[in-house]
């Protein structure tokens, strides 16, 4: 009874890595499986376990990772970092599907065509946000209030942070960490990012427009 508690405790207090919906293969030709199971089995997971140890023994322990993203700054780098990286990586998964679902419906595809024009404009300035960020990092579409925008950050930063420019909701996002892309892509991330829009899951990303 005394180890099945003790385990009930760890699990309790630790953050662990959500078991994909799909298999590696499953987003070919688009994401290639070797690259989902190296970025799965070793980035997300490693940004899982020192998040983990990171948090061990401090007031953070049993917080969602929300609570954790919105106090960052108070914390040493590595919280701020696994963190972010444990976040972006559930949500990346989340928003991607073998074979995509084919375009928003209702008050999402409203929102977007409010925010942007049309959902090929709404493409146009994602992919830009995504190919123009310098270096490592992510673009996001953002829920701010009742309305739809993009915007980027760097590294493993995301907009839930209290250190970050950038404030909104999270609903769908894209990593452009070389790591996601560079075994199949190489250089060429406006590519990677083309091929994204075809494995998109817009029932998921209109679930977190709603939630």
């Amino acid at each position: 009874m005394k180890n099945i508690e003790l385990l009930k405790t760890i699990i309790d207090m630790s953050f662990i890595q959500p078991e994909l919906k799909y298999d590696y293969t499953a987003l070919e030709p688009y994401i290639d499986a070797r690259t989902m199971e190296i970025h799965y089995t070793k980035h997300h997971a490693g940004y899982t376990s020192k998040l983990n140890n990171a948090i061990e023994g401090t007031e953070l322990d049993g917080k969602t990772i929300e609570e954790v993203l919105s106090v960052v700054s108070k914390f040493p780098a590595a919280v701020r970092n696994n963190a972010g990286g444990f976040y972006n990586h559930n949500l990346y998964w989340d928003v991607m599907q073998p074979g995509g679902s084919s375009e928003p419906k209702g008050e999402l595809a409203d929102a977007i065509n409010a925010a942007f024009g049309s959902l090929e404009a709404f493409k146009d300035v994602f992919s830009k946000s995504a190919a123009g960020r310098f270096g490592s990092g992510w673009a996001w579409l953002l829920k701010d209030g009742n309305e739809l925008k993009v915007e980027s950050t760097p590294n493993q930063d995301n907009p839930l942070m209290d250190v970050s420019d950038v404030k909104g909701t999270p609903i769908l996002g894209i990593d452009v960490w070389e790591h996601a892309y560079y075994l199949k892509y190489q250089n060429k991330r406006p590519e990677y990012i083309e091929a994204f829009w075809k494995v998109i899951n817009w029932d998921e990303v209109d679930r977190r427009f709603k939630g």
